[in-house]
């Protein structure tokens, strides 16, 4: 069975069309104080999938807390957790004395609560592996990379791929050797989270469509800085391709602002940029993930 919320019921079926799962919307009330009532079906499969993006993720992190501990109550035994959008993975170190690691805080809730985690480009910039944030057996993260690469090859053929900073370049690196582009990272250098300083790559742009490419776009400013610089060097033209269209307030403005022509995404985040659809590469991890588990093939199917 794949339990979703309604906000997420197109998400929803396209992962349950892709992995044979039934879906099954839960029942979502927000009493005059703010506090949530939950209703799950009377009775669960042992096995039960949970579909839940964790974009502006605190009062989510509480419903996943109701959810969890209320399957296991009626029935379910194994609850797997696909979170397109994995929320507080930036904040992996402490700074300065006191500070809150919320990585290792939020990966040790969603630990205690679910079986199995399977999410899309979760940013790990210190760490090497996502059990290190989330310490369960081997949790499962995809990348939105290739299939994104795919769309700009067929919408900008020769295009060159741009990392806004060092942290894309894993990405820009897997797109640009998919699809045979080439390829290259500027280097930020932040003095705030508003504030940043970008330096091209040299790598000669006239003349060249250029797409930027990254994990995510919030503020859009460093994104918006890299694309001012990159036309400013005669690229012909400059698009934004990124995993998660998390866009602040104002950031798709800042983007075309500074010169952007399209923004693609894929559906991680629901989004008008919206162009590629991940369901196909989650089911394809749920599969995969029952293969090795007890039950084999097909044992989380409703």
């Amino acid at each position: 069975m794949l339990l979703h919320f309604e906000d997420e019921a197109l998400m929803a079926s396209r992962l349950a069309a892709e992995s044979g799962l039934t879906p099954v919307a839960i029942v979502r009330h927000r009493f005059p104080d703010g506090e949530l009532k939950l209703k799950l079906p009377p009775q669960l499969p042992e096995r039960v999938v949970l579909l839940r993006g964790l974009q502006q993720p605190n009062e989510k992190l509480v419903e996943l807390l109701l959810v969890a501990r209320s399957a296991r109550e009626l029935g379910a035994r194994h609850l797997t957790l696909v979170t397109p959008y994995l929320a507080y993975m930036r904040q992996d170190m402490a700074f300065s004395p006191g500070e809150v690691v919320s990585q290792r805080v939020v990966g040790a809730f969603l630990a205690d609560l679910f079986d199995a985690v399977i999410t899309v480009d979760p940013h790990l910039h210190r760490i090497a592996t996502l059990g290190e944030a989330i310490p369960i057996p081997d949790p499962v993260w995809i990348s939105g990379a290739p299939a994104l690469a795919d769309w700009i090859a067929r919408e900008r053929p020769g295009a060159l791929l741009l990392g806004p900073d060092e942290e894309a370049g894993q990405w820009v690196s897997q797109a640009a050797a998919r699809i045979g582009h080439d390829s290259a990272v500027c280097r930020k250098v932040r003095h705030g989270d508003r504030a940043v300083a970008v330096e091209l790559p040299g790598v000669e742009l006239r003349g060249r469509a250029v797409v930027i490419l990254d994990d995510m776009a919030s503020t859009g400013h460093t994104v918006a800085q890299a694309a001012r610089l990159a036309l400013a060097a005669g690229a012909a033209s400059v698009d934004v391709a990124v995993t998660h269209a998390l866009f602040a307030a104002g950031a798709e403005q800042t983007l075309h602002e500074a010169g952007v022509g399209a923004v693609w995404s894929t559906d991680c985040i629901p989004h008008a940029s919206n162009v590629v659809s991940m369901a196909p590469l989650l089911a394809q991890a749920l599969r995969a993930l029952t293969v090795h588990e007890p039950g084999g093939p097909g044992a989380v199917a409703g």
